[in-house]
């Protein structure tokens, strides 16, 4: 059904290191930029999924996007078994067939990606499928307005090591862990110390900082926190909370972004709403747009019927919440 927007879209990947690949994506004529972002959706529709895929399209036709952000659980319970598997048909080219959607999906793993087939996920062969989809642990994309900088979570944390429960992770690729994360973390440093864009955003799967279920993601506030507060990351956008939400940091410009609502939602599911430095909160379904130019950013929130919820500006030297 997909059409192949792969090759307009003149996708090129490079080697920038052993762990990230750097891709490209053209910008508009008028030199702006926007996405969508959504994540925590694989569903098959269910749990307002469909719902929320509608106003997508709504919203990205009317924004004419270029693509699309998944921040990872992008198939549930337990990922994708194979690349035979149907739930990437019923859970994905099925459910985003607006107009609109038909460009590219740069996607991350999630927990629940990793309970799965991880290598099916990744597999070329999706791409082949429905050639909006790309999906990497970990990766690099160059515009000429920002440079996002997806980042494998995951295997930060401690208790999908130690304490797995019921629930086998797939860590092919992963292991050794330290080995890896030693990696990623250098390379992830690296990536941002060279980046000369004028915005840099931070697109991983786990929280930082949140008020939601999950709460701050300590290994990531260890290890990852510090290299973007060095390097003057913009933006960190994640999913796992399924909420939408909004957190300014209280120690440097970073603004934490959760959109984990594209399909259940944990309805009065979290911790304090006192908490410093929260901005917005909203614990339903919906996704998250965004516009960018070389001097602004404008970040929104949409619920499922597609309404505005929480407006976010930002300038370089400035920066207010409505």
């Amino acid at each position: 059904m997909a059409m192949s927007f792969i090759f307009w879209i003149c996708l090129c990947i490079f080697s920038v290191s052993a762990e990230l690949q750097l891709l490209e994506q053209p910008i508009k004529s008028d030199g702006s930029l926007s996405f969508l972002v959504v994540g925590d959706w694989g569903r098959k529709g269910d749990y307002n999924q469909s719902q929320v895929a509608q106003q997508m399209g709504k919203i990205g036709d009317e924004l004419n996007i270029d693509f699309i952000v998944s921040t990872g659980d992008n198939f549930y319970e337990d990922g994708l078994r194979s690349i035979n598997d149907h739930a990437f048909d019923k859970s994905f080219t099925q459910i985003y067939t607006a107009e609109s959607l038909q460009k590219q999906w740069y996607s991350v793993l999630g927990n629940h990606d990793y309970r799965g087939n991880v290598e099916a996920q990744l597999s070329p062969t999706l791409g082949k499928l429905d050639s909006r989809w790309f999906c990497q642990r970990s990766f690099v994309l160059n515009t000429e307005v920002a440079e996002f900088f997806f980042v494998d979570t995951t295997p930060f944390v401690d208790k999908y090591f130690l304490r797995p429960k019921h629930h086998h992770y797939d860590w092919r690729g992963v292991l050794p862990r330290k080995e890896y994360l030693s990696n990623l973390v250098k390379d992830l440093d690296s990536a941002l110390r060279n980046s000369a864009a004028n915005w840099k955003i931070v697109i991983g799967h786990h929280t930082i900082k949140s008020v939601g279920h999950h709460g701050n993601t300590k290994e990531l506030v260890e290890q990852v926190l510090p290299i973007l507060e060095a390097n003057n990351v913009d933006l960190y956008i994640n999913g796992h909370d399924h909420c939408l939400e909004h957190m300014s940091s209280t120690t440097s410009p970073i603004q934490f972004l959760t959109s984990g609502g594209g399909s259940k939602a944990w309805k009065g599911d979290f911790y304090r709403l006192d908490q410093e430095g929260l901005k917005f909160y909203y614990d339903g379904q919906g996704f998250m747009s965004v516009q960018l130019t070389q001097a602004n950013a404008k970040i929104v929130f949409y619920d499922v019927f597609g309404r505005v919820l929480h407006d976010l500006h930002l300038s370089k030297g400035l920066n207010y919440a409505m």
